[in-house]
C-alpha cells in the first residue's frame, strides 16, 4: 500500500513539453519554484499530484530491452538524484528533454510537467524519499465570482487546471534499486494516443507480486474460458458463466492460490486443466510474467476483476438472466413448433426488485 499524509516536498521545477511531431519545442525554467513563499500552494499541490495514486495497487519496475537499467533515461537520472550526483533542477531538465524525446505520436498533447521531490512517502509500511512526475495537458475554464461594493463581480480563467483531474503521473520511490525501483502510475488519457508515457518515456513492466500475480490469473482464466474452451468443449452460455462465477467464488473465499486445488475444484476437467496450463504458458512467454504456482490472494485485484466477470445471459432484446450459482437449476432446450431456443429456470421463491 502507498501513503502519502506525511510526505513533504523537498523541491518542485516546472518544464513545458511540447509536441515533437508538431514542430513544438520545450522550455526549460531556469530555477525551482520556490514553495516557501505560500502556506496553501504545497498543500493544493499534494493534493493535485498525490491524490490519485491513492488507490494505485499495481507496482512497476524500470527495465531495459537490453537488460541493463543504466540504458533506461528515467531510472538513470532518478538514481543519479538519489545518489546526489546530479542536482535536483537539472535532473528535472534532464528528464523534460527526454520526455520531448519520445513525444512523436501526432496526437500527443503538449502540457506543463511538473517534477518533484519528495520526502517520507509511505510504501508497503517503510518511509522513502520519491521523485513525482507529472504532466497536465488539459485545460478547463474556471469562474472566479467576488465582492465588489454592495454586490459581486464575475471574472474566469481561460486556460486553468483543475487539481481534482492529474492527466499523467508517476513516483518512482527509492527503493529496490538494483531491481528497477517501485514505481507507481497514473495515467488518465486515452490509452491508444498515451501508450508513450508508459513504453517509450518510463520504460516499465509491472512488478510481479501477490497483486499482479492474482489479476493475472484470473484475467487469463477468465480469456481461456471465454474464449479457448470452445475450441474443444461444446458450452453454452450459462456454462461458462457457471466456470467463471467458480473461479470468483475461489478468489473471494480463499486466502492463498493453489494450482492443484483450482483444476480441482473449479475447472474440475483434466482435459480442461491440461488446456489451462497451455494457455497459461502461452502468456508467461509473449508477456514474459511467470506464474507461480502458489501465491497468497491479493483482495485488491479480485475486487477490481469482478467488475469483468460477467454473469448475464443476454436473449435476444427480451430478457436478461443473471446466473450466479445453481448452474443444475437451468435447462436449456429447443421447441420445434414455435422455431425458438429457451431457458427453462427451477427455484423456491420469487422476489421482485
Amino acid at each position: 500500500m502507498f501513503f502519502h499524509q506525511d510526505a513533504t516536498f523537498d523541491h518542485l521545477s516546472i518544464h513545458r513539453v511540447g509536441n515533437k511531431a508538431q514542430d513544438e519545442f520545450y522550455v526549460l525554467s531556469d530555477q525551482p519554484i520556490d514553495l516557501a513563499q505560500d502556506e496553501v500552494l504545497p498543500d493544493l499541490l499534494m493534493q493535485y499530484f498525490m491524490k490519485p495514486f491513492a488507490k494505485a495497487n499495481e507496482v512497476y519496475r524500470f527495465y531495459h530491452p537490453n537488460d541493463d537499467l543504466q540504458l533506461n533515461e528515467v531510472y538513470y537520472f532518478a538514481k543519479q538524484f538519489f545518489d546526489e550526483k546530479i542536482a535536483f533542477h537539472d535532473m528535472s531538465q534532464q528528464l523534460a528533454k527526454h520526455l520531448y524525446a519520445v513525444s512523436e505520436h501526432p496526437k500527443i498533447k503538449g502540457g506543463e510537467l511538473y517534477v518533484v521531490a519528495l520526502n517520507n512517502v509511505q510504501m508497503e509500511g517503510e518511509d522513502h524519499r520519491a521523485i513525482g512526475i507529472f504532466k497536465s495537458e488539459n485545460k478547463e475554464a474556471y469562474l472566479k465570482v467576488y465582492p465588489n461594493g454592495e454586490g459581486f463581480d464575475v471574472d474566469y480563467e481561460q486556460e486553468a487546471i483543475n487539481i481534482n483531474k492529474l492527466d499523467k503521473g508517476v513516483v518512482i520511490v527509492a527503493a529496490d534499486e538494483e531491481e528497477g525501483y517501485k514505481v507507481l502510475v497514473v495515467d488518465q488519457t486515452n490509452q491508444s494516443e498515451a501508450v508513450y508515457w508508459k513504453d517509450d518515456f518510463l520504460k516499465i513492466r509491472t512488478r510481479n507480486d501477490n497483486y499482479q500475480q492474482t489479476g493475472n490469473l484470473m484475467k487469463v482464466y477468465k480469456n481461456f474460458v471465454n474464449d479457448k474452451l470452445d475450441e474443444v468443449f461444446t458450452l453454452e452460455s450459462a456454462d461458462k458463466i457457471d466456470l467463471l462465477n467458480r473461479s470468483m467464488n475461489y478468489f473471494k473465499t480463499k486466502e492463498a492460490f493453489d494450482q492443484a486445488e483450482f483444476e480441482e475444484e473449479v475447472i474440475a476437467n483434466p482435459q480442461a486443466a491440461s488446456l489451462f496450463k497451455e494457455y497459461q504458458q502461452g502468456f508467461e512467454q509473449e508477456f514474459d510474467t511467470p506464474f507461480q504456482s502458489n501465491f497468497d490472494i491479493a483482495s485488491p485485484a479480485v475486487k477490481k476483476m469482478a467488475s469483468s466477470y460477467k454473469s448475464v445471459v443476454k436473449l435476444d432484446k427480451n430478457f436478461h438472466i443473471y446466473i450466479h450459482g445453481k448452474r443444475d437449476y437451468l435447462e436449456t432446450g429447443f421447441d420445434e413448433e414455435r422455431g425458438l431456443n429457451y431457458y427453462k429456470l427451477y427455484f423456491e421463491n420469487e422476489t421482485q426488485s
